[in-house]
């Protein structure tokens, strides 16, 4: 039953909401995509799956590098976007863990900031591995934990500001959770029977303008945005409120904000 709550909600988070990310966190977020093909061994002649591929940016990414590319989103306005980002790639809508392909289909698997959104991380997993021929690569990108000092600006904002979580922003059920660690990210591939798992720390300052920093939750993107966009108006004008007294604390002198941020980069063998 949590499980699909969870689900339900990650696909009610995202409806509709791909161009806001593409003009705002998916900037964030295509920092880590050359080292993520790199752990995917991605390169010319490669048949590639991009799980979740968002506004198409791994998907284009992967192409520039003379791969035969299929790229899948549950959203539908992030597919078109994916479309037109990597028009020679086969993009289309697909739900994990549910993928519409065969056993082995491809020579590498990448995903790219999709795993916490997903209900049940380790069935998804083994799907991946499912459709990943033998010995190529399930490479996999999330965000580290304890989070870095640029990852937790709108979530202080969100918690001076006294917000609530609504009851249909479930977290994640217990049982199918994971240490958000490199010791807990390569646990959880062993268990979906993947092979030689490992895992590096990715880290980089992205430099942002203050509003377009705001606009992403601001437009209801992500976790974040929804939970903002949840609130009364009141306590809306709160949390913009210390977002910008929080903000002030990563401003450089030309008014940009730089946000250190951390991310965890694993992959397994089939």
């Amino acid at each position: 039953m949590l499980v699909a709550t969870f689900d339900d909600s990650e696909r009610q988070i995202w409806a509709g909401r791909a161009c806001a990310y593409a003009d705002t966190f998916a900037r964030l977020c295509a920092h880590a995509v050359p080292d993520l093909l790199d752990a995917g061994q991605v390169g010319p002649g490669v048949r590639v799956l991009d799980v979740g591929t968002g506004p198409g940016t791994v998907a284009a990414a992967a192409y520039a590098r003379g791969t035969k590319v299929t790229a899948v989103d549950a959203e539908p306005t992030m597919v078109e976007l994916a479309r037109a980002a990597a028009p020679a790639a086969d993009c289309r809508v697909a739900v994990l863990p549910d993928l519409p392909f065969g056993d082995g289909e491809f020579d590498a698997v990448v995903g790219n900031f999709v795993l916490n959104h997903v209900g049940q991380p380790r069935l998804a997993l083994s799907e991946l591995r499912r459709v990943v021929g033998r010995d190529g690569w399930v490479a996999l990108t999330i965000w580290a934990a304890p989070p870095a000092p640029g990852q937790t600006l709108i979530g202080r904002a969100i918690q001076a500001a006294g917000a609530h979580r609504p009851p249909h922003l479930p977290p994640l059920p217990p049982e199918e959770d994971f240490a958000r660690t490199g010791q807990g990210l390569t646990a959880l591939l062993d268990s979906a029977g993947l092979r030689e798992a490992s895992c590096e720390t990715l880290a980089w300052n992205h430099r942002v303008t203050a509003e377009e920093w705001w606009n992403g939750p601001a437009a209801g993107v992500a976790f974040t945005g929804h939970l903002i966009q949840s609130q009364p108006p009141e306590v809306r004008a709160e949390i913009k409120r210390f977002y910008d007294e929080f903000s002030a604390e990563f401003a450089d002198a030309d008014g940009l904000l730089t946000l250190p941020h951390t991310a965890l980069l694993a992959r397994a063998r089939r």
